[in-house]
C-alpha cells in the first residue's frame, strides 16, 4: 500500500513539475514579464515589442557557461548581436543557497569580470520566468522575433560538450536564428535539445 501510494505521489509530482516547466514552443507568442537588474531598473519584454531579443539562461558557476564565456565565444555573440540592434538578455534562475545563485550587489562585478556584452542581466531567484519559459538548461536560449514570438528555443551551438575546444567550427544556432530574422526568414532548425546543467531552481 504505501509503495503504491508513493508511486501516485512521484506521478503527481511529476506531472506538476512538467506543468510548470510546460515553456513555450517557436510560433507562439513569448510569455510577457518584468524583472529587475542589479540597479534597479525594471526590464519588461513588453517594452521591446519591435525589436530581436535573446534570452539567455545563465548560471556562472555551470562549467558549460564557463565554456562559453572563457573563451569569449558568448561575449562575442552577445557584441556581434548588439552591433545588429539586437537586445540580449541574460537571466540567472538559480534559487537563494544553490549553485550560482548571487545577490543584486554581486551582479556588477562578475558582469565586468566576464566582459558580458548584454544589456542585462536579470535575477530570477523564484524562478517564475524560467518556468514560464521552461528553461531546463543552462546555458539556454530564446530568441524572439520582432512581433514578439519565439522563433529560436534550444542549445546554443552543436557541441555538447563542456570542453572549451569545442567551440571552434561549431554550428551556433543562436547566430544562426538571429542572421534568419534579420534577412526576414524563420529560423531553421526552430527549436533544438539544450545542453549544460539543470537550471537550479
Amino acid at each position: 500500500m504505501k509503495n503504491s501510494i508513493r508511486w501516485f505521489l512521484g506521478i503527481l509530482l511529476a506531472a506538476v513539475w512538467g506543468l510548470a516547466l510546460a515553456g513555450v514552443d517557436p510560433g507562439q507568442t513569448a510569455p510577457d514579464f518584468s524583472l529587475k537588474d542589479a540597479a534597479g531598473k525594471v526590464w519588461s519584454l513588453s517594452d521591446l515589442k519591435g525589436k530581436i531579443v535573446v534570452l539567455e539562461w545563465t548560471n556562472p558557476g555551470c562549467p558549460f557557461v564557463h565554456k562559453h564565456y572563457d573563451t569569449g565565444n558568448m561575449q562575442k555573440i552577445q557584441k556581434e548581436a548588439k552591433g545588429e540592434g539586437v537586445v540580449w538578455i541574460s537571466i540567472n534562475s538559480s534559487a537563494d543557497g544553490k549553485q550560482g545563485a548571487m545577490a543584486p550587489k554581486e551582479v556588477a562585478a562578475y558582469v565586468k569580470k566576464v566582459g558580458s556584452q548584454a544589456a542585462a542581466y536579470l535575477l530570477d531567484p523564484d524562478g517564475k520566468v524560467g518556468q514560464l519559459y521552461g528553461a531546463t538548461n543552462t546555458p539556454q536560449l530564446f530568441v524572439i522575433d520582432q512581433v514578439g514570438k519565439l522563433a529560436y528555443e534550444g542549445a546554443i551551438d552543436d557541441q555538447p560538450t563542456f570542453r572549451k575546444e569545442s567551440v571552434k567550427g561549431a554550428d551556433n544556432y543562436v547566430r544562426d536564428a538571429i542572421a534568419s530574422l534579420l534577412a526576414g526568414q524563420k529560423p531553421n532548425p526552430s527549436q533544438t535539445k539544450p545542453y549544460g546543467c539543470s537550471v537550479k531552481y
